[in-house]
């Protein structure tokens, strides 16, 4: 059974609408638990007019009754309020003579290659498709895959590690690669959330929002590192048989597909290629009769498969490219040179990001579980995840 995700929509359109196939029968989800995902998402000093103005709710039109899944086509929509102010402008029927075009595109944004590639002769056909709005249908997908992910036992979180520059003295991500940390990874993330920017203490989420407050009179944007992992993985996810099935790639694949995301590492990383391998492998030890690692400098992740250790990767996103202090650019209309156009946007949304890139996980490791144990109801699902590791220890002393 293959688990798939469409979103559709524009940025001011009417709204953003999902369709998920694929999901097993009998996932519990309440209306409360998706809005809160969606509403983390909108959350984090440095967000713009926009996240003001909405207050996304997920509508669920097929695919639930009753709170649980039905094993059929989930849809739902989220509607756009600012919807009303756009109405003769995103028009799908009519003539656009009265609607002034967009002719300025920003650089660092899809504006000018969307233009060329498809042909437009109006940059706002490429501005609202390729807008980061189309990420809270993402949010909206990916919470049916992490309510999943939770009855098995398995969490997905994040915190932010940088913005703008501004780190943390506690070097964290290290402490996770070199498997210190003694509490649930779960900790982290948690302590996050009780902070504008992500942070994970109070100095560094001071340092940050006053780079954000130097932004805002700069008339820049800032960029930043989040991290995210996912504790309770089941060994086997992935294979190294195909390219296009590493669980690696498929991670890396989804991370990247966020808007201005522009770095992903897994594990330890670009750091890797930077000493010797006695530095990088995680040595393989028994505990509790399982197969463990002493450390997690992999990630989780060997030769495209799961290795049972938390996954754990790092992200960069670049600073958002809509400058209220803007840059050169062409105007497609004489081709004359002129100030980029400003757009409403953000002054940073590494928060966001982090958060967004929790939901991508979640739906890359919910893919890659179907894909090994299959099922077509949960029930079914914990079944065989339960059977396949009691008997991995087993199954390896009988083999050898």
């Amino acid at each position: 059974m293959a688990l798939r995700f469409l979103t559709a929509g524009e940025s001011h359109g009417k709204g953003l609408i999902v369709i998920i196939d694929g999901l097993p029968s009998g996932i519990p989800i309440t209306q409360e638990y998706i809005n809160n995902h969606l509403r983390r998402r909108q959350l984090g000093y440095g967000r713009g007019l926009r996240m003001k103005m909405e207050t996304d709710t997920a509508e669920i039109i097929s695919g639930l009754r009753f709170g649980k899944t039905t094993g059929s086509p989930v849809s739902l929509i989220i509607r756009n309020k600012d919807w009303e102010n756009w109405t003769d402008k995103m028009a799908a029927f009519g003539s656009p003579e009265n609607i002034e075009r967009v002719t300025i595109p920003r650089p660092g944004h899809a504006d000018l290659v969307g233009t060329v590639k498809y042909r437009y002769n109006d940059i706002r056909n490429s501005i609202d498709r390729s807008s980061a709005r189309e990420t809270a249908a993402r949010v909206a997908a990916c919470t049916f895959a992490r309510r999943m992910l939770e009855e098995l036992g398995i969490q997905v979180g994040s915190f932010v590690e940088n913005i703008g520059g501004v780190y943390p003295k506690k070097k964290w991500y290290s402490i996770l690669l070199q498997n210190k940390l003694k509490n649930p990874l779960q900790s982290l993330s948690d302590l996050a959330e009780k902070s504008e920017v992500r942070a994970l203490d109070k100095n560094t989420e001071k340092r940050m929002i006053e780079k954000i407050k130097w932004a805002k009179k700069a008339g820049t944007t800032l960029g930043g590192t989040f991290v995210v992992f996912a504790e309770g993985v089941p060994t086997g996810l992935g294979t190294f048989a195909e390219y296009d099935r590493r669980l690696d790639a498929a991670i890396a694949h989804a991370i990247m597909s966020i808007h201005a995301v522009k770095g992903v590492e897994i594990g330890m990383g670009f750091g890797a290629a930077d000493i010797d391998g006695s530095k990088v492998h995680d040595e393989i030890i028994l505990n509790n009769n399982a197969f463990c690692r002493k450390t997690n400098r992999a990630g989780g992740i060997e030769g495209g498969i799961s290795n049972g250790m938390p996954i754990l990767l790092r992200g960069a996103m670049k600073p958002i490219a809509t400058l209220m202090n803007p840059l050169q650019s062409i105007n497609l209309s004489g081709l004359d040179t002129v100030e980029s156009r400003r757009e409403r946007s953000d002054f940073t949304a590494v928060p966001a990001c982090g958060v967004i890139a929790e939901s991508m996980l979640a739906w890359v490791l919910a893919v890659h579980i179907l894909e090994k144990h299959g099922g077509d109801s949960l029930s079914e699902l914990v079944s065989n995840i339960t059977t396949f590791n009691n008997n991995i220890l087993n199954n390896i002393q009988n083999d050898f």
